[in-house]
């Protein structure tokens, strides 16, 4: 038996198991990594980590977990030359076949076959080691921290979807729902210049967050009534475009009316069960709903170079918690789940470093 590893498994839905593995081995066009990152999917269990082996990497659960991540180049494999050991990295975890229609326009993120590392196969970033293809490693700008690194992956979600939608400045923006990826649109906008950011949350630590993080007008819809306030906050128009990172029925509803004649709603959330949408509420104010699908390849050094030059500001604070990877189903997991209001990012500490 070869060399073993600490890492954090996903057994199912409730079941991670921190346990011994074998120690991945670098091979030719890889790059190995020691992570540093924080985590994400608990209860939602294997609604993306796959039960029958994924067609790209043949793994099924169980798996080992983490698909936010940073860390460190340990070595790197046969035919690498933009990296070396001692390089701090921070790792773009999109699974792509590049053979499909959408990976040859460009789409990975859109891939027939596509998955994530630390959900679908190839490891994870809760592990003492893990080994990837080059195109998944990203380097990290000199001044930007590796903690800070391990949230540009969530970050490049808002960044995604802020970017493909129409913003431009003088706009306004409905985000709905003020959890990670809320935020994380919040700091996209904020960096390209929104001067108008209205967000709807129930929880008051997430309203103190998005607040903390740029929102300008925070709503509360079990007291407000979003549409008329949405129009009174935008010249009596309604809003140019609404970000939906809840996938909640009564808040869509709410954010298609908030949105103004031509306006446009982004969908992030991923949905559990099918929505309902009234069509004529679309057709008769020529509005549009399209969705996002995560990020794709530049979103990674787009953010990171948005969080150098300063225009991304203050993300650390993202990061709620630190724990040790030891500590990950208590102190980590369960924690999201039983003080989900309190907690944004925790972050694991793979082994030894600045994080």
């Amino acid at each position: 038996m070869g060399k073993m590893m600490k890492a954090v498994v996903f057994h199912g839905k409730e079941d991670l198991r921190f346990q011994e593995v074998p120690e991945p081995e670098c091979g030719k066009g890889q790059v190995k990594i020691k992570p540093a990152c924080d985590l994400h999917e608990y209860l939602g269990g294997p609604a993306i980590c796959p039960t029958t082996p994924h067609p790209i990497t043949g793994e099924q659960v169980p798996l080992t977990f983490g698909h936010e991540f940073s860390g460190t180049v340990e070595e790197v494999g046969e035919g690498v030359t933009k990296f070396k050991a001692g390089d701090r990295v921070c790792v773009q975890p999109i699974i792509y076949d590049d053979e499909c229609g959408s990976c040859k326009e460009g789409l990975i993120n859109c891939c027939d076959k596509n998955g994530f590392v630390g959900l679908s196969g190839w490891g994870g970033g809760l592990s003492e080691h893990v080994v990837l293809p080059e195109y998944c490693v990203i380097p990290i700008p000199d001044n930007v921290p590796l903690d800070v690194a391990a949230l540009v992956e969530p970050l490049s979600v808002g960044w995604h979807a802020v970017a493909i939608s129409p913003f431009k400045k003088g706009d306004s923006a409905l985000v709905i729902g003020g959890g990670p990826i809320g935020l994380s649109v919040i700091q996209a906008l904020k960096a390209k210049g929104c001067d108008n950011i209205i967000v709807t949350e129930v929880s008051s630590m997430r309203k103190q967050y998005a607040q903390d993080f740029g929102a300008h007008h925070i709503l509360d819809p079990t007291k407000d009534d979003i549409v008329a306030r949405c129009r009174e906050l935008s010249d009596n128009k309604g809003v140019h475009m609404a970000f939906d990172a809840a996938g909640v029925q009564a808040a869509l509803t709410s954010a298609v009316k908030a949105v103004r004649a031509r306006g446009t709603i982004i969908n992030i959330a991923l949905w559990e069960k099918p929505f309902q949408l009234m069509p004529n509420d679309m057709i008769f104010r020529e509005r549009k709903w399209i969705g996002v699908a995560t990020y794709v390849a530049g979103d990674f050094q787009e953010v990171l170079e948005a969080i150098s030059s300063g225009r991304m500001k203050n993300v650390e604070q993202m990061i709620t918690k630190r724990i040790g990877l030891d500590e990950v189903v208590e102190g980590g997991f369960k924690a999201l789940v039983k003080d989900k209001d309190r907690q944004v990012k925790i972050l694991v500490r793979a082994g030894d470093g600045e994080v």
